[in-house]
C-alpha cells in the first residue's frame, strides 16, 4: 500500500498523515499498535486525569478521543469500499468528549479497547483490496479516499502522542 495523494484528501488531514513516517499503512498501523500501548502503559496514574489547561481536556479524554476517531475512521473507510454513495456526517470532537465520560473509565480498559479497535482497524485494512483502497466517498462535506482515511488513522495518533509529551509530560 503506497502512500496515499494528498490531492484526494482535505487540506485538514494532511498534517496527520505528515507526521506517519511509514511508506506502507498496514506497517504503520501494526508497528503503531505495540508503540502507542507502551506509551500509554508508559504515562504515571498521577498524569491520566491531568489536564494543562482549564478547557483542555486530560489524557484519559484525549485517549477516549483516539477511541472515539478510530471507530468514525474505520466506518467511513468500510463505507467508501462497500461503495456506499451516502454522504457521511462528521463528527463533533468536543461532544463526544463532553459525553463520553471518560474520567469514570478504567485506564486499563481503555487502553485494552485501543488494543481491541486497532486489531480491528489493521483487519478491515487488510482485507481491502486496490480498488477499494482506491475508493472514496463524501465526509463531512468533503471528499476523501479509503487510502487516505487509514494513514489519517495512524497520523491522528501521532499527532496525539506528540501534544501528551509536548503539554502533559
Amino acid at each position: 500500500m503506497p502512500r496515499p495523494d494528498l490531492s484526494r484528501i482535505p487540506q485538514a488531514f494532511h498534517v496527520y498523515i505528515n507526521q506517519v513516517s511509514e511508506e506502507d499503512l498496514m506497517q504503520a498501523l501494526k508497528s503503531q499498535s505495540s508503540s502507542f500501548v507502551r506509551f500509554l502503559e508508559s504515562i504515571p496514574a498521577d498524569k491520566r486525569e491531568y489536564r494543562y489547561a482549564e478547557d483542555k481536556w486530560t489524557i484519559k479524554e484525549l485517549l477516549q478521543h483516539i477511541l472515539d476517531a478510530e471507530r468514525v475512521f474505520a466506518y467511513r473507510a468500510l463505507c467508501f469500499a462497500r461503495k456506499d454513495a451516502t454522504p457521511l456526517p462528521g463528527f463533533d470532537e468536543n461532544d463526544y468528549a463532553a459525553n463520553s465520560k471518560a474520567g469514570q473509565r478504567d485506564w486499563n480498559d481503555l487502553v485494552d479497547e485501543f488494543k481491541s479497535i486497532r486489531r480491528s482497524t489493521e483487519i478491515l485494512f487488510g482485507s481491502f483490496d486496490e480498488e477499494q483502497l482506491d475508493s472514496a466517498g463524501i465526509s463531512n462535506g468533503k471528499s476523501v479516499y479509503v487510502l487516505g482515511i487509514g494513514f489519517i488513522i495512524a497520523g491522528h495518533i501521532n499527532h496525539h502522542v506528540n501534544v501528551i509529551k509536548e503539554r502533559y509530560l
